[in-house]
């Protein structure tokens, strides 16, 4: 009896065991980001990149690219995340369109699919429409939610709200701004229309803050196209042709968050003479920036129209982020693709 009864527990002790590896929600995906000057192509099923984020920053909108098996976040109108993605496989496509956060689960399991894992799950649809961590082979493998990898579903999970837009396109049905994405989001917070729009040839410079009247400001400055772009509250409201002293520089991403001094010295191209002072964000591949000041050969090797500067300068507050990017603006310009720009700012400044 003693043997019997001990073989008896050892085998349910087996069974326990056997059920709770059923239980266990797999890992899918790299644990860790890639570079921020790593193009969106150049990521491998399962890799992606997360520069941080702030939700003081800005409204966030994502877009998931079903031809590129992609999914882009933008903070304030600003890239700062990429992932690759597994979407509907045929038979179960993944709808395109406008959708919101409907529902948030981190624990999730399928009431359809034998209740399996979801974990991170963001409701997009009623009928099971979801982003969600899970498996991602490198083609479109789901029943129709967006596979993306688990810690990347971690954090956005974290960083999104209830409501949030996220936009799905594909070729042939979308825009291909949409369909194609860079530095500067394509749509607005509210899912609207927002792609970016060069200036014309007699334009040197843009300037309508009445397109979003308040709101936290980021700026993005290109050194390929050699322009600098305002967004407030997610929605570009600047922008203007730089002169850079020094073009042929590449130099990479890098992310700033303004400070509550000024640069020493005088600066003819502000206003009073006057620069903030610009500390450098931590991201992924230049995480040995954190809490370097911009220096005055970098600030003096952009040249401002004054006009524009002008209009500018008030809006400057400390906290703002300022990227500066080898990376193109619009499709028609050819520098590599960027990722990340909010990351959190320092404590102290």
């Amino acid at each position: 009896m003693r043997g019997t009864g001990w073989k008896r527990l050892a085998g349910m002790a087996a069974a326990f065991g056997l059920a709770a590896a059923a239980q266990a929600v797999p890992f899918w995906g790299a644990k860790e980001s890639r570079s921020a000057d790593t193009m969106p192509s150049a990521l491998a099923p399962g890799e992606w990149i997360w520069g941080g984020d702030d939700k003081a920053m800005g409204p966030m909108v994502m877009l998931v690219s079903l031809t590129e098996q992609r999914a882009y976040v933008y903070r304030n109108g600003v890239l700062e995340a990429v992932s690759t993605v597994s979407t509907g496989k045929p038979g179960h496509e993944t709808p395109t369109g406008v959708f919101t956060i409907l529902q948030k689960d981190k624990d999730h399991h399928s009431s359809k699919y034998n209740n399996a894992p979801m974990p991170y799950q963001e409701r997009l649809t009623w009928d099971g429409v979801a982003l969600h961590a899970g498996g991602l082979p490198g083609f479109p493998e789901s029943h129709g939610c967006v596979h993306l990898p688990s810690e990347f579903a971690r954090r956005l999970f974290g960083a999104t709200t209830m409501g949030m837009t996220v936009v799905i396109a594909k070729d042939g049905v979308s825009h291909s701004d949409m369909v194609h994405p860079l530095l500067l989001s394509p749509v607005a917070a509210s899912g609207a229309d927002a792609a970016p729009v060069p200036l014309a040839a007699d334009e040197p410079f843009r300037w309508t803050p009445d397109a979003a009247p308040q709101g936290p400001v980021s700026l993005v400055l290109s050194r390929s196209d050699q322009r600098l772009v305002v967004l407030r509250n997610g929605v570009e409201i600047g922008r203007t042709r730089v002169q850079l002293r020094r073009p042929g520089l590449v130099l990479g991403t890098h992310a700033y968050v303004m400070g509550s001094g000024y640069m020493q010295g005088t600066f003819a191209q502000f206003p009073q003479g006057r620069a903030p002072q610009w500390m450098a964000i931590a991201i992924p591949g230049h995480e040995d920036d954190a809490g370097r000041v911009l220096d005055r050969d970098a600030i003096d090797n952009v040249v401002i129209p004054a006009a524009f500067a002008a209009n500018v300068y008030p809006l400057l507050v400390p906290g703002t982020v300022l990227v500066a990017t080898d990376a193109g603006l619009v499709p028609q310009t050819t520098g590599a693709r960027v990722q990340v720009v909010n990351a959190d700012p320092p404590h102290t400044l």
